[in-house]
């Protein structure tokens, strides 16, 4: 079961908790056998290519570009800039272009093939490519001159989208925002007209999702910081900003699988529609948890009323995950799959905004720029292409799991010194082959935890239950109800 939580980890110091954590990370990548250092001939390979990328002719470095990202970050896959357009928007999105450093069949592609994608565990990240690549000359950094894949896509004053173009051009950002900063500079009204026109643009699309039934689920995000010798847990609501921000990366998604899919060549990211049996199980659960959910109501609109806050809605949320399985990518050349779309965002949809840190988004991307050129899409993009779902859909799984296992460090961390307590907490879900075990979201610290009892779990129930195990070593917790 996917959890309810994005969880942040920063850790500083060299005390016992930071130690453990590193520690449980080391030994994680060991599992998983992943690492976040590279061959000497894949670091050589990156930094030759840093020192001399490939820049494109055209220069768009008048446009005053500017990345909004979490704090710390380094590896910036997009810059953004917003303008009026008569009575409608342009958006210019640029992209990191990967494909200027990276030989095709080189030893920086090799390695990228075999990882698929960067893993985030605390503050030991196993990245996609070489930092001289995706946390120096190849990120939109501030104040330096990049080559970028850069797409325009106008809109209407409703916030549809009539054109699209994508290009290679030279860029540079003039700032580099944390989401704190950029959403400060939109409440005040100091920012410049990007900010502005992002809450306008990012108000439309959210709109435009909800009217062709989108849907997003509502999931809290926690950040813990190991500080030496302390574990601390704070809640974070996410800003307005991340989520116009986000709207712009899914529109240029959108924007990309209609060129691929109008030509019949290209990778989409896909999820099939729910199964009308998940859909009847969530509505027993929606009766059984006492929230209402009238028979006329769609799903995507029965999502938007739930508020994670409260204990049952947060149960629901977790059950509506459900829905959610079984993404994944298909690759297509000549023919449109026969199952294109992306059932929760109600569209066909691509990836193509972060190639730093996903192998597909470089392919996708150098599919769209030759089809907005006219020209033939790359043979080495061709000839991988239809390798590349199941390289993706196999660094996806190992996401997932380095994910889980960094969560069941964090959270195994947390409790440690709180063996024998008392907690009360949220039965949020049961397990389908023993209700007696299950997931508990506790009150105080808010994680989630397994769970289990000599009777039959009530879902959405608070209950206390007994801290039984918390060890860092295994990753593992569990309480019981008594």
């Amino acid at each position: 079961m996917p959890s309810n939580r994005v969880v942040r980890v920063r850790a500083s110091g060299e005390g016992v908790a930071v130690a453990a954590l590193r520690e449980g990370v080391r030994r994680l990548q060991d599992e998983l056998d992943v690492t976040p250092d590279f061959p000497a001939a894949v670091e050589e390979a990156a930094a030759r290519a840093a020192a001399a990328p490939r820049l494109p002719d055209l220069d768009r470095t008048d446009v005053p570009f500017l990345t909004i990202d979490p704090e710390g970050a380094r590896d910036l896959d997009q810059a953004l800039h917003l303008e009026r357009d008569g009575d409608g928007y342009v958006v210019r999105y640029a992209i990191a272009d990967v494909a200027a450093f990276v030989e095709p069949g080189g030893p920086v592609d090799l390695e990228a093939h075999r990882r698929g994608e960067t893993l985030y565990g605390a503050d030991m990240k196993v990245p996609l490519h070489p930092k001289a690549i995706s946390e120096a000359a190849g990120s939109l950094l501030p104040d330096q001159v990049r080559p970028a894949l850069l797409w325009t896509i106008r809109l209407t004053g409703e916030g549809e989208r009539t054109d699209v173009t994508v290009e290679r051009a030279r860029v540079r950002s003039t700032a580099q925002l944390t989401y704190e900063e950029a959403q400060r500079l939109v409440d005040d009204g100091s920012g410049p007209e990007s900010l502005t026109l992002l809450r306008e643009v990012g108000q439309l699309r959210l709109a435009r999702e909800a009217a062709r039934g989108g849907v997003s689920l509502p999931l809290p995000e926690q950040e813990v910081d190991v500080e030496d010798d302390h574990w601390t847990l704070a809640f974070r609501s996410l800003l307005p900003v991340e989520e116009w921000n986000a709207q712009i990366s899914l529109l240029t998604g959108f924007a990309a699988a209609s060129l691929m899919v109008y030509a019949r060549v290209g990778l989409l990211r896909t999820l099939p529609p729910p199964d009308p049996r998940d859909v009847k199980r969530l509505h027993r659960e929606a009766r059984a948890l006492g929230i209402e959910w009238p028979a006329e109501m769609l799903y995507p609109d029965f999502v938007r009323t739930l508020d994670p806050a409260r204990p049952d809605h947060a149960a629901m949320v977790v059950a509506c995950t459900r829905l959610l399985r079984g993404s994944g990518y298909v690759a297509f050349d000549g023919e449109v799959p026969a199952d294109p779309q992306h059932a929760a965002l109600a569209s066909e949809y691509a990836h193509v905004t972060a190639p730093l840190r996903r192998l597909g988004d470089r392919y996708a991307g150098e599919v769209c720029v030759a089809l907005c050129a006219g020209t033939e899409v790359p043979a080495w993009v061709l000839d991988g292409l239809h390798e590349m779902p199941k390289t993706l859909q196999d660094s996806s799984r190992r996401a997932r799991q380095y994910e889980r296992g960094v969560l069941d460090l964090v959270e195994a961390g947390l409790l440690a010194h709180r063996v024998g307590e008392e907690f009360a907490g949220v039965v949020v879900d049961v397990r389908d082959d023993d209700p007696r075990r299950g997931v508990l979201t506790l009150r105080e610290p808010a994680v989630e935890c397994p769970v289990r009892s000599e009777r039959d779990l009530p879902l959405g129930t608070e209950v206390r239950a007994r801290l039984t195990v918390a060890d860092v070593v295994a990753r593992k917790v569990e309480l019981v109800v008594e």
